[in-house]
């Protein structure tokens, strides 16, 4: 009785082996996740605008006007020159006149000189400055313009499988076929 429940067993496996086998096969191409080619029939690419900021720097050279400030020069402080004119003046005043007179003359002749070169010294000092130049100095900016690009996202595509036109949006161009899934189910009654 053993020999026969194991024939029985292996009887059994065997058939149910064979009835999975000719399920599966019965499905033929049309099977549960089965994959076969459609004709690709139109292919409409899927344009998107984009807007890049893109800076650049533009340099110029721009002309920029300056003015020295206006000051206060005064005339020259050294006294020298003033007592060498003292001296001059009363050398010459000691030619004119005799005995007191010409040492008065003398006396004011040297009064004279140095108050002269004095009074020029001071009359030279003035304002000065007040001038104007202009020189070129660079500038630069930074300037943002926009390139605009086209960029292809996608692509809608027609295919025809079993004299039906469909429709699916792709990542790539798929040619002259796409690859499609079959799936068969019976209709219930």
């Amino acid at each position: 009785m053993k020999r026969t429940g194991l024939r029985v067993l292996t009887l059994g496996a065997t058939a149910f082996a064979l009835v999975f086998a000719s399920a599966a096969s019965a499905g033929g191409r049309y099977q549960h996740g089965a994959h076969e080619y459609a004709r690709v029939v139109e292919v409409r690419p899927i344009i998107e605008s984009y807007r890049q900021p893109v800076s650049s720097e533009q340099c110029w050279s721009e002309p920029v006007t300056y003015r020295e400030p206006v000051r206060y020069a005064g005339g020259s402080r050294d006294r020298a020159p003033a007592i060498l004119g003292g001296i001059i003046g009363g050398a010459i005043g000691n030619q004119f006149g005799s005995g007191r007179g010409r040492d008065a003359a003398t006396v004011a002749g040297a009064a004279l000189g140095y108050a002269a070169v004095r009074d020029s010294q001071r009359h030279r000092g003035g304002y000065v400055g007040g001038r104007e130049y202009t020189r070129y100095e660079d500038r630069c900016r930074v300037v943002t313009d926009y390139r605009h690009e086209d960029r292809v996202v996608g692509y809608d595509v027609a295919y025809r499988y079993n004299g039906r036109t469909h429709w699916t949006r792709t990542d790539y161009h798929p040619g002259d076929r796409i690859r499609v899934e079959v799936d068969v189910r019976p209709v219930r009654y």
